[in-house]
């Protein structure tokens, strides 16, 4: 497809997945298409996974009138396969590619920003910080349990407020051309494809910067279900990207896992061996003590879901890792291994 840009400007792809966005998508759109300035010329493609909530036609309706925003239908569904449609479809002439989430709250000014840093450091990427929010007294507590040590073992895009050069963080923007020589996201991973890509991105002299004062706000699951089956996702994405990159794994990743293990080892043999109780009191007592604290400092009783939350979040999060490495077959990347999808994007 050809578009037509101005060849003084740098042009922004920003790649928007879509599963039933009926309530979200349209403030997104409005918020992101109003960061536009003079700096850039902005292109929007919508990619859908099949919504039946009135998303398709919402996004169809708002692009009658802006030659910019696009709509792809996205057959996969999974938002690894929508990005690199989007730029597979979209992406030809654009330098940039931003990656966003339909329910997702964008600060003003997102894109301006990003780039404003990327030229600063000259990072191939630039990641940004999420900071959880909640509406709801459940949502409330997953979003204070996330951003602290004991919801996301201190990792960096996770409520943190330092940048600098890291690892992986949240995906926000991204070189196009080397996004187009990395391969593009690994379409069968339906958790975890943003690290995965970033452990590419660097094995092939990629740099990836966190910005700490661009941040975005994510709205967490709203039930302990939702957040079982969101971190087994999560564990057994993570489970794939080590069988594909076994440098990558992270001491505290390793630990959540290896932990559990040792937890339910203590309550199988305590009947034999009552004293390993120790280990199972320590962890529950650690979760309480996490309740009350959060609870004290928000003052507000709903922050005692915070310790059953962070539970639920380490057990599914192990539970999904050790049985997906226990079952993935994914073979050792290497530069000389490019991913199938790579002449596609």
């Amino acid at each position: 497809m050809t578009h037509g840009h101005s060849p003084r400007r740098d042009v922004v792809l920003l790649a928007i997945p879509t599963l039933n966005e009926a309530r979200t998508i349209i403030p997104v759109l409005e918020r992101l298409t109003a960061d536009q300035d003079g700096e850039f010329d902005l292109r929007i493609c919508v990619v859908d996974g099949g919504s039946t909530d009135g998303t398709v036609e919402l996004v169809r309706a708002y692009a009658r009138h802006r030659s910019q925003v696009f709509l792809e239908h996205n057959g996969r569904r999974i938002q690894s396969a929508g990005i690199n449609l989007a730029v597979a479809r979209h992406g030809e002439g654009a330098t940039w590619l931003v990656r966003c989430d339909a329910h997702a709250n964008y600060p003003r000014g997102y894109i301006a920003s990003l780039l404003r840093t990327q030229r600063r450091t000259g990072a191939t990427s630039v990641v940004v910080p999420m900071d959880s929010v909640g509406c709801i007294p459940f949502q409330k507590a997953v979003a204070w349990v996330s951003d602290s040590l004991i919801g996301s073992g201190g990792s960096a895009h996770r409520g943190g407020r330092k940048s600098g050069f890291v690892d992986h963080g949240h995906h926000a923007l991204i070189a196009l051309d080397m996004f187009k020589r990395v391969g593009g996201y690994e379409e069968s991973f339906t958790h975890n494809e943003d690290a995965e890509f970033d452990c590419r991105l660097r094995a092939l002299a990629g740099t990836i910067y966190l910005d700490g004062e661009t941040r975005l706000e994510y709205h967490p699951r709203d039930s302990f279900q939702g957040i079982w089956r969101q971190y087994f996702n999560y564990g057994r994405g993570r489970s794939r990207t080590l069988r594909r990159h076994p440098t990558s794994l992270r001491l505290r990743q390793f630990a959540v896992p290896s932990f559990m293990v040792v937890f339910f080892a203590c309550l199988a043999i305590a009947p034999a061996l009552p004293h390993v109780l120790v280990v199972p009191f320590l962890y529950l007592f650690a979760l309480a003590l996490t309740s009350c604290q959060i609870a004290l400092r928000h003052r507000t009783a709903c922050g005692l879901l915070s310790g059953p939350v962070a539970g639920v979040m380490h057990t599914a999060w192990a539970s999904g890792f050790l049985l997906g490495l226990a079952g993935a077959r994914d073979m050792r990347w290497s530069p000389e291994r490019q991913p199938a999808q790579a002449e596609a994007v």
